[in-house]
């Protein structure tokens, strides 16, 4: 299946039903087989058959609306240290384009404001809001899902690639998982809107995979092979579904990492409210990504070089939120640099 989003761009639907409640050995096939296409071709899919109930992603939802509807200044009393990963960011804190080395046109102005938490038993403590009672227990509830949909996923992603079934397990069995959740309008006054206002800037995903829960909103713009920005919305129940930089890597691009970015709509001198929730199941910290062999032809070298989950995830932080350039995304950077704008 395939949707149509701007009549020239298609991310296709793949109905993965059959991995999650382990359906005929066919229909496990067929996902395989379109999965498969859809990360040659695009790197973004829409999934549905996931298994999420509509309850906790209601949930989800009650619970962005909960927090970001507070005051800027009880929001900023929740900021950490960019290499935490946790806690508030606040608008005009990140510019994206930065993890890639590429100048925006004005210097840390990406408008969504976002709240990041991680697993409940990892080594970075989470931060949770005080005076919100069911925040902490919704969110908790769609990062279990979210994960357990990123892991269906890796398997069908192992089945794909022909590698053993237990390959993505050994490199995601303490992985880097986040969920960021995003808010693209404040109310009146936090912010000027002009010519250089930047939703979210153009950047590649991190890591392996990223599950996408989001409001059927315009914004979100995906760079097609035409080198031209497409508009994309989830399709009815779906969820979005785009690789990282580090299945990339292992596929000697093979496999596509997305440019994406979010341009969020004005109408009538105000921006239209978007909510999203990004799942990012990233791999372990500690382990080394290598091109794997099948992806590269006789008698070249890979693409990128060896690199260890946690470096690359550092170079990319440092970029988006401590305005530090990150060089070394030479291949991707020259990919938003020949984008029509």
């Amino acid at each position: 299946m395939s949707a149509q989003t701007d009549g020239m761009f298609e991310v296709p639907i793949v109905d993965i039903s059959a991995w999650v409640t382990g359906g005929p050995a066919a229909e496990k096939a067929r996902a395989v087989r379109e999965l498969d296409h859809a990360c040659r071709t695009v790197g973004f899919i829409q999934i549905v058959g996931h298994g999420v109930p509509a309850e906790i992603t209601d949930g989800l939802a009650g619970a962005i609306d909960d927090f970001f509807g507070r005051p800027l200044a009880e929001k900023k009393s929740y900021v950490r240290p960019p290499a935490e990963n946790r806690g508030y960011s606040p608008p005009k804190s990140e510019s994206l384009s930065y993890s890639l080395g590429v100048d925006p046109v004005s210097r840390m102005n990406d408008f969504f404001e976002a709240f990041n938490v991680g697993p409940a038993d990892d080594d970075t403590p989470n931060t949770w809001p005080a005076g919100l009672d069911s925040f902490q227990p919704g969110v908790e509830a769609h990062f279990a899902e979210a994960r357990r949909v990123a892991h269906t996923l890796t398997s069908i992603f192992a089945a794909a690639l022909g590698v053993d079934p237990g390959y993505f397990d050994r490199i995601t069995d303490h992985s880097i998982d986040v969920l960021r959740m995003n808010n693209y309008a404040l109310p009146p006054g936090d912010i000027e809107l002009g010519a250089d206002l930047t939703g979210m800037g153009e950047h590649t995903d991190f890591g392996i995979v990223t599950v996408l829960w989001a409001d059927q909103v315009d914004g979100l713009q995906v760079l097609g092979t035409d080198q031209a920005w497409h508009d994309v919305r989830p399709a009815d129940g779906a969820l979005l579904v785009n690789l990282g930089d580090i299945t990339a890597r292992l596929t000697n691009d093979v496999w596509m990492s997305t440019l994406h970015r979010v341009k969020p709509p004005v109408i009538d001198g105000t921006i239209r409210r978007r909510r999203s929730a990004a799942f990012f199941h990233d791999g372990n910290a500690d382990a080394l990504i290598e091109t794997l062999p099948r992806f590269v032809p006789p008698g070249e070298h890979p693409l990128y070089f060896p690199i260890t989950v946690k470096d690359h995830i550092i170079a990319k932080l440092s970029g988006s939120r401590a305005g530090r350039k990150n060089t070394s995304a030479v291949r991707e950077a020259a990919r938003v640099r020949a984008a029509q704008i």
